[in-house]
């Protein structure tokens, strides 16, 4: 267990590398992760049910076990907080991606993939990079939780509105039911598991080995994508590739200037900027390869499976500044203090 656990934290420490080198292997042997789009059955509703699903159900189960009574208090003790949080989470990215999409002229296949993206709650692994950079961890595993919540309506409901800017005609529907299945389900049942056995050493030691089963989940999800679709990346030229650096880019900064806006201190702006700019673009990822709606545009996958890679790569880079900037500060303190003595 104690070697699970070394494992478990070595890959949440340098999740990027990991999603990178599996993303790279994947796109020069795609057969190595073309398990991860095998079709299990189908869903009357929601249409196809692969493996795929059940990786990001492991994923959202992950993040179900950290979850304790505790977290929601925090949610109820600090309303407004939330409250910003969630009305960033769900303005910012969605009309950030509508506004991109118009601007840069994307096609609509690909606009609708980054409004998709944008749509979708926080990334799974924004509560690791809080805790990386100083943020404030309640406050992210607080805003995760009310996203995660609330994404089975506001998911499909923002991208119904947005997508009236394209051609395409979209049903919030089969993506309320794939949204239910694979995150809510999961997250529900991590919790009550927390809740009934969180105080037994045994299980304490399992949930250590949890974040390393997220991080390969999130590594299987982006492989398999990239196994299907990495083919596709450069036919739309670079055009993918800005929109993706441009929607997470301005996403953090946006979501840094809400928490300045709104009178939020350091570790707090740092925690709704990642919350913010850090998409759950696996879930877009798999929306966008289950949901029929999306058959007929291959092409928003591609953007949400770039999103996916990227997202992990840069929200690892931005608690990397956040966390030298404050060492540089703490050398120069130290350097003050030791000259005026």
């Amino acid at each position: 267990m104690k070697s699970l656990q070394k494992a478990s934290k070595f890959l949440s420490d340098y999740t990027s590398v990991v999603v990178i080198l599996i993303a790279v292997v994947t796109f020069f042997i795609p057969g190595m992760m073309g398990w991860v789009n095998y079709q299990l059955f189908t869903d009357p509703v929601a249409n196809k049910f692969t493996s795929q699903s059940i990786i990001i159900g492991v994923i959202m189960f992950s993040m179900g076990l950290t979850l304790t009574t505790k977290d929601f208090q925090i949610l109820a003790q600090r309303p407004f907080d939330i409250c910003i949080g969630a009305v960033a989470q769900y303005f910012i990215m969605p009309f950030l991606a509508f506004t991109l999409s118009k601007v840069l002229r994307l096609p609509d296949g690909i606009a609708l993939g980054l409004i998709l993206v944008g749509c979708c709650p926080g990334g799974v692994s924004s509560n690791i990079m809080s805790y990386l950079c100083g943020g404030d961890v309640a406050f992210s595993v607080g805003m995760t939780t009310v996203s995660t919540i609330l994404s089975p309506v506001m998911t499909p409901l923002m991208v119904s509105l947005l997508a009236r800017g394209t051609k395409i005609t979209i049903h919030g529907l089969p993506m309320l039911v794939s949204i239910l299945e694979t995150v809510i389900v999961p997250v529900a049942f991590g919790f009550v598991l927390n809740f009934l056995l969180g105080k037994k050493k045994a299980f304490q030691e399992a949930q250590k080995v949890m974040p390393g089963i997220a991080v390969l989940g999130l590594a299987c999800v982006v492989g398999g994508v990239i196994s299907s679709q990495g083919s596709r990346f450069f036919q739309s030229g670079l055009v993918i590739f800005v929109a993706v650096l441009l929607h997470n880019g301005l996403g953090y900064l946006l979501g840094y200037g809400a928490g300045k806006l709104t009178g939020m201190n350091k570790a707090k702006k740092r925690t709704i900027s990642i919350e913010v700019g850090m998409q759950n673009a696996g879930l877009a990822t798999n929306l966008a390869t289950t949901t029929a709606q999306f058959a007929n545009t291959p092409e928003s996958a591609v953007i949400c499976a770039v999103s996916c890679v990227w997202h992990s790569i840069s929200g690892t880079l931005l608690a990397g500044m956040f966390a030298m900037r404050d060492k540089m500060q703490e050398n120069k303190a130290a350097r003050k203090n030791l000259v005026e003595e």
